[in-house]
């Protein structure tokens, strides 16, 4: 007796007819297109018994939709990669997708190109320019302002502050005093050119001084002990009566040396006595 040989969902006998064996089963080709067939991820339309399919991970081609989702290559004979997102790419163009893109026009930099990498970031060569210029900076030294990249020259213009003294740009370091910018090598003594940072130093209607040439050009002298009155260390307080100064350690009385800072005096010359002294000198 010879056993049935039929499809197994809609009972048709297969006997010298085309079918497929799906999961031990015997299925016409009828029935596997439309209950068993897998579906293409590219189509979305079922892969029929009398077409080619390929898979991968799961999912499912025809053979003519298993190409790259950019250039359109047919895959089924050639190396690939699939993305996290499902897409199947070819080899050149996954190296695109996955290559490092300009910070300023967002197109790939191929690799071999000549290329700028600055702060974690990378521009092509030609694409790192200046912000106000936009001139490529190519080999010429550049700073950055906030995310912004600027040439030395529109730098300078747009950012520097002048040395209040030579009126050229700062472009580095520099020296701040009484809130005026100074190049440091402008930051010098007005009578002997000494580098003054770092120093003792006074100004002067506008002028720097170090110690030693105040002393000798600008300080006035004391009345008392003939030195100079430089405000340095002690002798800072200063009297000034008629055209005469003393340190205040010095306006003494010439007689007995009483201290007449805040006190009466009486002037003589160049000389001062307290007030007995003079009765009794009859200083008038």
């Amino acid at each position: 007796m010879t056993e049935n040989f039929d499809c197994f969902y809609c009972r048709d006998n297969l006997q010298g007819k085309k079918y497929v064996i799906k999961d031990d089963k015997h299925v016409c080709v009828r029935c596997f297109d439309k209950l068993c067939a897998n579906t293409c991820a590219e189509c979305r339309r079922p892969i029929g018994a009398d077409a080619k399919e390929l898979n991968h991970k799961n999912r499912h081609w025809h053979e003519d939709c298993f190409h790259c989702v950019k250039c359109y290559k047919p895959l089924a004979n050639e190396p690939f990669s699939a993305r996290d997102d499902g897409k199947i790419m070819c080899g050149k163009c996954s190296s695109r997708e996955d290559g490092a893109r300009c910070q300023s026009c967002y197109k790939l930099i191929t690799p071999g190109s000549k290329n700028v990498e600055y702060k974690n970031n990378v521009w092509h060569e030609e694409c790192f320019a200046c912000f106000d210029c936009k001139q490529p900076i190519r080999s010429q030294s550049f700073l950055s302002k906030g995310e912004d990249i600027y040439c030395a020259p529109c730098h300078e213009k747009k950012f520097a502050k002048n040395c209040v003294s030579c009126k050229q740009p700062i472009i580095s370091g520099g020296i701040n005093y009484q809130d005026q910018p100074w190049h440091s090598e402008c930051f010098v003594c007005y009578t002997c050119k000494k580098p003054l940072a770092g120093t003792r130093f006074t100004s002067h209607e506008d002028k720097l001084y170090c110690v030693d040439c105040y002393k000798t050009s600008v300080a006035k002298k004391c009345d008392g002990c003939q030195n100079p009155i430089t405000g340095f260390g002690k002798g800072t307080n200063v009297v000034n009566y008629e055209g005469h100064s003393w340190h205040e350690y010095c306006f003494n009385c010439k007689k007995c040396s009483l201290s007449l800072a805040n006190k009466r005096f009486v002037l003589h010359g160049k000389a001062i006595y307290c007030p007995d002294c003079a009765k009794k000198m009859d200083v008038k």
